[in-house]
């Protein structure tokens, strides 16, 4: 399923590499580096599917979650982070993502789980 899809994370590598993945895998790509951008960018063009850094300058992941979630509380959100502590999967679950994907994000994993969460599932690491 192929998909427009808005990236969020500080890390302009990040964006860059995740979105050069994302387009090798058909699907159309926003991006964003930092909360407020990336709430314009999905009140303007709504994703099928974000996929989200949690430390970034400004709003905090998890708080960009909140309010896309007022915006939409339909939205499809992958975390994507370095942290790896049991207490970050479950506040992004408890906060509504459908997903965590450990970075760096490797280009099988990434496909998996926007497979999955697309097609309406859940994928934790």
């Amino acid at each position: 399923m192929k998909a427009k899809i808005l990236v969020v994370d500080d890390s302009s590598l990040a964006r860059r590499t995740t979105r050069q993945l994302l387009e090798e895998l058909g699907h159309e790509v926003d991006d964003a580096a930092e909360g407020e951008q990336a709430l314009e960018h999905f009140f303007l063009r709504p994703p099928d599917l974000v996929i989200l850094d949690l430390v970034m300058n400004g709003m905090y992941g998890l708080d960009v979650l909140a309010k896309m979630r007022e915006m939409n509380p339909a939205v499809k959100v992958i975390v994507a982070t370095a942290d790896i502590q049991q207490s970050t999967v479950e506040q992004a679950r408890a906060g509504g993502a459908k997903g965590l994907l450990n970075k760096p994000v490797g280009r099988e994993k990434l496909n998996t789980a926007v497979s999955v969460v697309l097609s309406g599932g859940e994928t934790w690491n």
